[in-house]
């Protein structure tokens, strides 16, 4: 260290303060790069995932309250009541389905279908659910013809 120092006091007093701007700078440089521009960053990307985050959060809300207001309109909307043997039966021949065996079980009621059309099938069960009769299981197979399905079993119930 002293040899340091003597080399500094050997200098011309010219070339000493032109030696002390350069620590100044090389100081300041030093604490640029390396303490401020990295936390400086460091904030600017906590500040850009904070409002992504944000809107991630807004979008989450939207989409709970569109839920719970799906929710209560369809546990507001009337709940089919009658006979499940009778509606299906009816709504069968509507969409042309026939029915090969209808079992009923207690406030459910078992289905099986040989041969339908696909996208009668489809329609059939969405009109079964608009009327408020839920299906709680189906069992679903190819039938031997291309558009044709075979219903191993569908078991209905009511809301």
């Amino acid at each position: 260290m002293n040899s340091i120092k003597q080399k500094y006091l050997a200098l011309s007093e010219r070339e000493q303060k032109l030696l002390f701007i350069a620590g100044i700078a090389i100081f300041v440089a030093l604490f640029y790069f390396l303490i401020w521009a990295p936390l400086a960053n460091g904030v600017d990307t906590a500040r850009t995932q904070l409002q992504s985050q944000q809107q991630l959060l807004d979008w989450v809300e939207d989409k709970a309250l569109q839920a719970r207001r799906l929710r209560q309109t369809s546990s507001t909307s009337s709940g089919f009541t009658g006979s499940l043997t009778q509606a299906v039966n009816q709504s069968t021949s509507q969409f042309g389905i026939p029915v090969s065996r209808l079992q009923p079980q207690d406030d459910e009621l078992q289905v099986w279908v040989d041969e339908a059309p696909f996208d009668s099938v489809l329609e059939w069960l969405k009109a079964l659910e608009n009327q408020g009769i839920v299906i709680l299981q189906v069992d679903i197979a190819e039938a031997g013809a291309p558009g044709l399905i075979k219903i191993r079993r569908l078991q209905l119930g009511v809301s």
